[in-house]
């Protein structure tokens, strides 16, 4: 997927730990397999290779995937949507960006995004993206969706404790082997070698989307690299979003979206979702939190 993972159990020896890193490793490969746009075999690939031709049939695992990314699209207003891979990519964040694109150039790259034109036969268990063109991919939401399939493998085998982590995106069960909870630091996004917090995380996700590594700069204002699929703009305004939530593949979209609804907008929508809370810094280092996060109490174990 294009990303580290990081596995970790608790486990008797390390020749069981070793078995059970296998069987998460193995799994993380055959989700790939399904949902990578960059294998010409996978079920994503022909979905794409058939835009604006014919339904094409998936597996049940796929669909549901699928389906569950268009809720949260409806969620969302669109922030998050699947088929932003159909977006023309005019911004690059690598430091060789120099001009801002012209309005026609932004407007044209997300012509054929639109998460409404991805049709679903539940009868026939059936994808069809209505334009040529279009394109799903899952970079918002793949890592998580694995990080949970991985997870809920190793519980289904016993393993009593661990964490999955996909690239900051983590899902933790079970407890430490001296019965303390896992605990995540929230990474300072104005200074990346401190965290302005530590939180406990049990039996759930934690996902961070920050702009503090990748971000352009037009005449003194940060854009992010998380695009408006609705818009073709940069997301701006936000620093960096946390959510916790009972998936990793929930966590992982809805970060994501957050930074495209911004501050009142998202913080609005989780308090809204059971079970899901979040801590949003704006650009300005104010920190933002969902309802029933007291961030005030953590910020004290802060590592200095």
């Amino acid at each position: 997927m294009g990303s580290r993972f990081d596995l970790y159990v608790v486990a008797e020896d390390s020749i069981s730990a070793e078995t059970d890193f296998n069987l998460a490793i193995n799994e993380i490969k055959r989700i790939e397999n399904i949902i990578s746009s960059w294998d010409p075999n996978s079920e994503t690939s022909l979905i794409n290779l058939n835009a604006g031709i014919k339904p094409v049939k998936v597996s049940k695992e796929l669909f549901n995937l699928i389906n569950r990314s268009l809720i949260i699209s409806k969620l969302t207003d669109g922030a998050f949507d699947i088929s932003y891979a159909s977006m023309d990519r005019i911004w690059k964040f690598d430091g060789t960006m120099k001009n801002f694109p012209s309005e026609e150039k932004i407007k044209e790259s997300v012509s054929k995004v639109g998460y409404k034109n991805i049709i679903l036969d539940y009868d026939k268990r059936t994808v069809f993206l209505k334009n040529k063109g279009m394109k799903i991919g899952f970079g918002a939401i793949g890592k998580g969706y694995a990080a949970d399939a991985a997870k809920t493998l190793l519980m289904e085998k016993g393993v009593k404790a661990g964490i999955i982590n996909a690239s900051g995106d983590m899902n933790t069960w079970g407890k430490q082997p001296d019965g303390k909870e896992w605990t995540v630091a929230i990474t300072n996004p104005f200074d990346k070698n401190k965290a302005f917090a530590i939180m406990p995380v049990t039996n759930e996700a934690v996902v961070t989307s920050g702009n503090y590594e990748k971000f352009v700069m037009f005449h003194g204002k940060r854009y992010s690299h998380i695009i408006d699929p609705r818009t073709g703009y940069p997301a701006s305004g936000i620093t960096s979003a946390t959510v916790f939530a009972p998936s990793a593949e929930l966590a992982d979209a809805l970060a994501t979206s957050i930074f495209v609804m911004g501050v009142d907008v998202g913080i609005d929508r989780i308090n809204q979702l059971p079970k899901v809370e979040c801590i949003i810094i704006d650009d300005q280092g104010k920190i933002h939190t969902s309802e029933n996060i007291d961030i005030e109490n953590y910020r004290k174990k802060q590592i200095q």
